[in-house]
């Protein structure tokens, strides 16, 4: 599990991700919002071969300034700041 999943509800962060690359990493644009829901849900994967074929991702739910939800899957790639 990935350390960011310590987050609370409440708590207002900043999520940068990254793509790696063969010439440098593929990076998006910052996402800020409030937790709203933090921890490990699965996904469908036929080629998971793990528990109930399912796949286990850590994922982060996040309400912008907007309104707007938006839920990140988190790797090892991803920057988490607590604002």
């Amino acid at each position: 599990m990935i350390q960011t999943l310590r987050l609370t509800p409440g708590t207002r962060i900043r999520v940068v991700q990254q793509v790696p690359r063969m010439t440098g990493a593929l990076v998006s644009q910052p996402v800020e919002g409030v937790v709203i829901r933090c921890g490990q849900q699965k996904t469908g994967s036929w080629f998971a071969h793990s528990e109930d074929d399912k796949l286990w991702l850590d994922r982060v739910e996040i309400r912008k300034d907007d309104g707007e939800l938006v839920v990140l899957n988190l790797d090892q790639f991803s920057h988490v700041t607590v604002l």
